[in-house]
């Protein structure tokens, strides 16, 4: 019953996670897609750039869920979206 459980392993789902001038773009806030694949998180090349927070929320594609963040995200995540 437990394997039952599992994560395929071909399962794929994105997220967008924003970024506050991480250390590769000291200069931006960042938009950036991941893909989750089975139990790996692998990133893509969809990239996004704005000077401010409200302009790169407008970059987030439409219909997406805000995770926030969690405590023991690196210090520049703003927010995971779903």
């Amino acid at each position: 019953m437990e394997n039952d459980l599992a994560v395929p392993p071909h399962l794929t789902m994105s997220q967008w996670v924003i970024y506050d001038h991480p250390r590769d773009y000291p200069d931006k806030f960042v938009l950036r897609r991941w893909d989750i694949v089975g139990s790996k998180v692998i990133p893509t090349d969809k990239i996004a750039f704005a000077k401010t927070l409200t302009e790169i929320q407008a970059k987030v594609p439409k219909n997406l869920y805000c995770m926030g963040r969690f405590a023991n995200d690196d210090p520049c995540i703003v927010e995971v979206w779903l």
